[in-house]
């Protein structure tokens, strides 16, 4: 048995959660205020866990969190941050600081009891500090302009958790995923979260500069070391000094340099093209790459000790046919920020539907090129169906709404588009309800109410 200590104002969701936890076997005890279960903690109790809800009257989550790391018996207690609304700002700011885990409510009863086991196991006596998780003792909080790497499903959410996490460390990071699936704006992410914040970060693309150039584009030259060399010039890994290097298609990186960025990596020195003079660099190294990196270690065209020093902490980014619950969000985010100088477009249903729909091999970068072609093209306020036949590629089996949709009040409409789309989902996954839900970034006990309520077996 063990005792939680559950922070949350939201009387009716706290009391089930503490029902739950009651019936798992462990006391529970309930504050409705950061400040009251501050004042708990503060006279030296150590419950075993802390459940914490990001809206609190008063002072927020992040902040009861980030004053809870900093006694000193509460910097390896586990937290699981609670959210209604779950986004990338409070993700990723939720394990910067070390939070176990980040869910969204509802959270049904087999979530909580593996959760529960997961957090038991690392730190197996009950009330013992867990030993797995470094805090930082304080963070500078990020710029609004920072960057945001968008989406509400459970797999972005997981690359959310996972930035967070690495952003409390200086260790070198590989982000892998297709084409346009925000690689870089990942990496920004990472940048702009971490202690590094207020460094440089400098952005090198291994696959747009000549070979023979790119290494005095990273190590710099001395005077004359090359025809032309007429001063010397630093590179961009010392001008990535104290910041980031972000190294782009780093799997179009030429064997002979790849060789030298290794040594970068294992000694923390740059030595300039024609010099013998060491400079020590302090960088965080962020690579990233839409190759199978493993794939050309097996054919000789990527060293294997690089690809070692270099995963310390992989991410990757899914594919945005992976992500349905995304799709329509971002669609709203991109509308948004194209339409500020003329009226606000809306998508009809079918026009929602064909979204969901296409396979975009481009990811979420042909997504925005695709709303801002309809934005600047349609004749009216409504997106129709006809304005993205530039999309091409859908699954052919597909098929269309029927035109009786039309007739019908829009609520029971969109009931039709979402019996549809959790349909494709449990399709998609093979009829895991589990992976289903994952995909469309909904809780298990979630999709279970809505495929009762659609009418869906």
């Amino acid at each position: 048995m063990a005792t939680i200590l559950l922070i949350d104002d939201d009387d009716a969701f706290s009391e089930g959660l503490a029902e739950t936890l009651t019936d798992l076997g462990h006391d529970v005890e309930r504050t409705a205020s950061g400040e009251s279960g501050l004042a708990r903690l503060a006279t030296g109790a150590t419950p075993a866990c802390v459940f914490l809800d990001f809206r609190l009257p008063g002072i927020d989550g992040l902040a009861v969190l980030e004053k809870l790391r900093k006694m000193d018996h509460g910097r390896q207690i586990p937290v699981v941050m609670l959210t209604a609304h779950a986004n990338s700002d409070n993700t990723s700011g939720a394990m910067r600081l070390g939070a176990f885990e980040h869910l969204t409510k509802p959270v049904g009863r087999d979530d909580i009891a593996g959760l529960l086991k997961r957090i038991f196991v690392a730190s197996p006596t009950p009330g013992a500090a867990s030993r797995t998780t470094t805090v930082p003792a304080t963070f500078d909080e990020p710029d609004d302009a920072m960057p945001r790497l968008l989406g509400i499903s459970e797999s972005m959410r997981e690359v959310q958790k996972r930035i967070g996490r690495a952003a409390a460390s200086d260790a070198t990071v590989l982000i892998t995923g297709e084409t346009g699936t925000g690689k870089e704006v990942a990496a920004s992410v990472l940048h702009q979260s971490s202690r590094r914040a207020h460094g440089p970060v400098v952005a090198v693309n291994c696959a747009a500069i000549p070979h023979e150039l790119l290494e005095s584009e990273l190590f710099g030259h001395g005077k004359g070391a090359f025809t032309g060399a007429m001063n010397a010039r630093t590179g961009r890994i010392v001008d990535a000094s104290n910041g980031t290097l972000f190294l782009d298609e780093i799997g179009d990186m030429p064997a002979a340099m790849q060789a030298k960025l290794l040594r970068v990596l294992q000694e923390r020195v740059v030595t300039p093209l024609g010099t013998n003079e060491a400079v020590a660099v302090d960088v965080r190294v962020i690579a990233a790459t839409h190759r199978e990196l493993d794939a050309m270690v097996a054919a000789g065209e990527f060293r294997q000790d690089l690809l070692y020093r270099l995963n310390v902490i992989p991410i990757h980014l899914p594919p945005l046919r992976e992500r349905l619950a995304d799709i329509l969000p971002l669609v709203g985010y991109f509308l948004q920020s194209t339409t500020r100088d003329r009226p606000k477009r809306q998508f009809s249903v079918e026009a929602q539907r064909r979204l969901l729909t296409h396979a975009w091999p481009g990811n979420v970068r042909e997504l925005r090129n695709a709303v801002e072609r309809v934005n600047a093209l349609s004749p009216g306020p409504v997106v129709t169906e006809s304005d993205l036949a530039f999309l091409i590629g859908s699954a052919a089996s597909d098929p269309p709404l029927p035109a009786s949709l039309y007739d019908l009040p829009l609520a029971e409409a969109l009931q039709q588009v979402e019996r549809e789309i959790i349909r494709r989902a449990l399709e998609i996954a093979q009829g895991n309800r589990a992976e289903a839900a994952r995909r469309l970034g909904i809780s298990r006990q979630s999709l279970y109410t809505r495929m009762a309520n659609l009418g869906i077996d």
